[in-house]
């Protein structure tokens, strides 16, 4: 099976920190794999936008060496990487003075859409925003995408929010959470909601409680400044799990539309508990046998900065109540996975008698790698001598279940980059959305500082501190593994 690729209108696409580190490894990257699989119209033009000085042909030099990193496969076509390069240009240009924009302006077509790439730091988000506007370069079909760290509390969310109100509508601006492009993220809303088969059990009648886990196997190399500022809980937490959250608990929408999926996701996030201290465990990691711990890499000995953190969280409406959420993260893990486990209540009665042992259906959904879903269902172990129950998995990965078309699916940005361009802000938060997460997650931080809490120290290559390991087992449950 061969996902089907739908055309989109010519347009200008402008990336601002177009020589930074994320244009370069998953921006360009994601536009040359959209351009060779024949998604794009004639006159499409990408502009790359930095205070760097460069050259059309420079900065060409650049983005090829690029793709030949992170776009292998589909380098192999010179005539295909020829062919984008031609759409590529650059200008030099400082978000913070007026330097290059009229530059800019010369390079804009009119009467199509112009995106407006903010892949740079928070604090130029409201700069950029303004000269956008105050050199004429916004149309009424402009849009401007905006990377997280979207804010770092609610008093910044809420500021930054308003600066941007002040020159788009909310219906121009895309706050970009890759996590949501994730075709497994998507589907969790395809399993939910066009299967019968789970949404009459999707309840805390039949549902004993739910993990989600984001496990790194990497540290924070190169980001060390930023993480220790920011620490799992708002890198992580606040955001991606967050969004996981939302649309494993959220209720049907009454379509799949940009607004009516994100009031949903809206009512789950303000309908949170607050979360207790002891439903609480941080971490850091220690060095352990795999090189420096978290306080070498960020050069500060007294660092209390978490690395990892897990949650108990509660959902106060009807489908919910009762019904804990665990949520977990962490750095320097024993593996990368991403996964969520619904883990459903055993059967009332089992009339197999005791020796058949207790049985509970899992369904996973893998969102990496190895992307795909599991159902654990219980059948009778094969042989004589009685009924002996055991646990096997339904398996479905993506790449088996929908053919070789689908071995390398579209990378998050992709998909999140052609959203943009057609105007669908499905999969984007919204920035109400925004200020409740932080108004759940600022309680938290803020609580951890009031009484002076210190992380639990954690071997780098584990699953994370043994504390998180007591979360559980005081509810009389446990994590599932953390499997590559």
């Amino acid at each position: 099976m061969v996902s089907r690729v739908i055309p989109v209108d010519p347009f200008d696409l402008v990336i601002f920190g177009g020589t930074g580190d994320l244009a370069q490894r998953k921006i360009l990257p994601a536009l040359f794999r959209r351009f060779c699989s024949g998604q794009w119209a004639e006159g499409v033009q990408i502009i790359g936008a930095a205070r760097a000085v460069h050259d059309r042909t420079g900065f060409q030099t650049m983005v090829a060496e690029s793709l030949r990193t992170h776009a292998a496969a589909q380098c192999q076509d010179e005539g295909a990487l020829r062919a984008f390069l031609d759409r590529v240009d650059y200008v030099t240009l400082d978000g913070c003075s007026n330097e290059g924009w009229d530059q800019l302006s010369d390079k804009l077509n009119q009467d199509r859409v112009r995106a407006f790439y903010f892949s740079v730091g928070p604090r130029l988000f409201g700069p950029l925003a303004e000269r956008i506007k105050a050199h004429d370069l916004a149309t009424p079909s402009t849009r401007i995408v905006v990377e997280k760290p979207f804010g770092h509390d609610l008093e910044s969310a809420r500021a930054l929010n308003a600066t941007l109100a002040e020159y788009f509508r909310e219906s121009q601006i895309y706050r970009i959470d890759h996590y949501l492009g994730k075709e497994t993220v998507q589907n969790l809303m395809a399993v939910r909601f066009g299967n019968m088969l789970f949404e009459p059990l999707w309840n805390s009648q039949y549902v004993d409680h739910i993990q989600i886990t984001v496990a790194e196997s990497v540290g924070i190399d190169g980001r060390e400044e930023y993480y220790e500022r920011a620490g799992a809980m708002r890198d992580m937490m606040q955001n991606h799990l967050m969004q996981l959250l939302c649309l494993i608990a959220m209720e049907p929408p009454a379509k799949f539309d940009p607004d009516a999926v994100r009031d949903e996701k809206l009512k789950v996030i303000r309908a949170l508990d607050q979360v207790q201290p002891h439903h609480i465990v941080r971490g850091q990691f220690d060095g352990g046998g795999s090189g420096n711990g978290y306080r070498e890499t960020v050069g500060n000995p007294r660092s209390t900065t978490e690395s990892y953190v897990a949650l108990r969280a509660h959902i106060s409406n009807w489908r919910w109540a009762g019904t804990p959420f665990y949520l977990r993260t962490g750095k320097r893990l024993v593996a990368r996975s991403s996964v969520i486990n619904v883990m459903f209540k055993d059967a009332p009665h089992s009339i197999f008698g005791e020796e058949a042992g207790r049985h509970a259906n899992v369904l996973s959904i893998r969102l990496q790698p190895n992307e795909g879903i599991t159902l654990k269902v219980t059948i009778k172990e094969p042989g004589p001598g009685g009924m002996r129950l055991v646990d096997v998995p339904l398996d479905m990965s993506f790449a088996e279940a929908l053919g070789s078309g689908n071995q390398d699916p579209p990378d998050a940005y992709e998909r999140l980059v052609m959203d943009v361009i057609r105007g669908n802000q499905t999969l984007f938060m919204r920035g109400d959305e925004v200020e409740a997460a932080w108004a759940w997650t600022d309680p938290i931080i803020a609580g951890w500082h009031a009484r002076g809490d210190v992380p639990k120290p954690y071997e780098s290559g584990s699953t994370g501190p043994g504390d998180a390991e007591l979360l559980m087992k005081r509810d009389g449950r446990r994590w599932q593994g953390i499997n590559p």
